[in-house]
């Protein structure tokens, strides 16, 4: 039987990040073979990561990675806030965003994402003892700019393509209205012609007193409510977020959003 030194077991822990106990008992286990070592604790990660796999997860981060003309969002769950919170989930959860950059694709890649990262998640499972899955990911390239903006330390994340806009404090401030204001059209001509015809039909079954109106009448007043749901849904007429009397369509006219995304830990889809 081989003798398992204190460094065998720190340069174990270092390769794997699994426990000091770990490492040992899986030493001891292959008499000293470093590598069967890290196999064993990889499996080992992966029969605890399958025990696990019904836990509820609810807890998490979404974080991005911008470089080089390209850019990526990426949410990954986990169970507690506590977990989320650790350095060694975060430092995962960035590498994936990181990776995400040199993957091909230009949109949703979540399920070559979810195969591809599937051992080093697993590895992270058998380390910190939860629950863990890539709920979503997504990675943009051939816009003109990316910018992106993590509210609580991920919780709530940003990622914006635009182009005709240089100025970083406005860039900033679009990925803050979008955290906070919650767009879901950038213009209103991306609001689909099915919604406006439902709320149509809502503003109009809201108010009795509409029924007995002119067609004519009806439909300037109809009209009108439209344009307040614009302000309410659409980034470029909402008020905006430094000067709620204007919007960012009247104060940057020359500003494009191409795409964008806000997405938090654990919401609905």
């Amino acid at each position: 039987m081989a003798a398992i030194t204190a460094k065998m077991v720190q340069d174990l822990r270092e390769k794997t990040g699994a426990g000091m106990m770990d490492c040992k008992k899986a030493l001891t286990a292959a008499d000293g073979d470093m590598e069967l070592a890290i196999e064993n604790l990889r499996k080992s990660g992966a029969a605890k990561a399958e025990k696990k796999s019904g836990r509820s997860t609810n807890q998490g981060k979404v974080l991005t990675a911008v470089e080089n003309g390209k850019a990526s969002i990426i949410e990954v769950l986990c169970e507690t806030d506590f977990a989320a919170k650790t350095d060694k989930f975060v430092d995962m959860v960035n590498k994936f965003a990181a990776d995400m950059l040199a993957m091909p694709g230009n949109g949703d890649i979540s399920a070559e994402v979810q195969e591809s990262e599937k051992t080093a998640l697993t590895d992270t499972i058998g380390v910190i003892g939860e629950n863990m899955q890539i709920r979503r990911a997504a990675k943009w390239e051939g816009g003109e700019k990316y910018v992106s903006y993590h509210h609580d330390g991920g919780r709530v994340s940003v990622l914006v393509e635009v182009a005709g806009e240089d100025d970083a404090v406005v860039l900033n401030d679009i990925c803050l209205h979008i955290a906070a204001f919650r767009p879901r059209y950038i213009t209103e001509n991306d609001v689909p012609a099915e919604v406006i015809a439902k709320e149509k039909e809502i503003a109009a079954a809201a108010d009795p007193k509409l029924k007995d109106k002119p067609a004519a009448m009806l439909d300037k007043i109809l009209a009108g409510k439209i344009r307040k749901f614009y302000s309410e849904v659409c980034l470029m007429d909402q008020p905006w977020v430094r000067d709620d009397k204007s919007s960012l369509g009247k104060l940057r006219p020359k500003c494009k959003i191409t795409r964008f995304v806000r997405w938090e830990v654990g919401e609905e889809l």
